[in-house]
């Protein structure tokens, strides 16, 4: 599957298995920036690490400080390859933009749902293009 048109937020090309969410993510609250992974209970990713992943969410929610553990997560190697929105907010656009992470958001009447958990995913920001399912 490609999905073209996309918004790119930030620029360049990452490359991992989908994870998929419905939910917001707190970055700065709900991620353990030292193993990368969700430490809610409560949320759909609880004990997913996000290390190398497509993330794939609505948006972040909580404070601006979470895009300093977005970029947190980068600097100890715990980082989703990419990001893919909804509709990007300034925490992840900010956050990817300082921790070099390629984010778009997908265009307008394409769920997420239509994304599947752990597959093979590219993201294309520059060419504004996500490739998903391929060997």
């Amino acid at each position: 599957m490609i999905i073209s048109n996309c918004r790119k937020i930030v620029g360049g090309t990452g490359e991992g298995q989908t994870l998929v969410t419905i939910q917001p993510i707190n970055f700065l609250a709900t991620v353990d920036a030292n193993t990368g992974t969700i430490t809610d209970p409560l949320h759909e990713l609880y004990c997913k690490s996000l290390k190398g992943s497509v993330l794939v969410l609505p948006y972040a929610i909580g404070s601006s400080v979470g895009a300093y553990a977005i970029y947190s997560l980068k600097e100890y190697g715990n980082a989703p390859h990419a990001v893919v929105c909804s509709k990007a907010d300034i925490t992840t656009a900010s956050g990817c933009a300082l921790a070099n992470i390629p984010v778009v958001d997908l265009p307008n009447g394409i769920p997420l749902s239509s994304l599947k958990q752990e597959l093979n995913a590219r993201v294309e920001a520059d060419a504004r293009r996500i490739v998903v399912g391929f060997s």
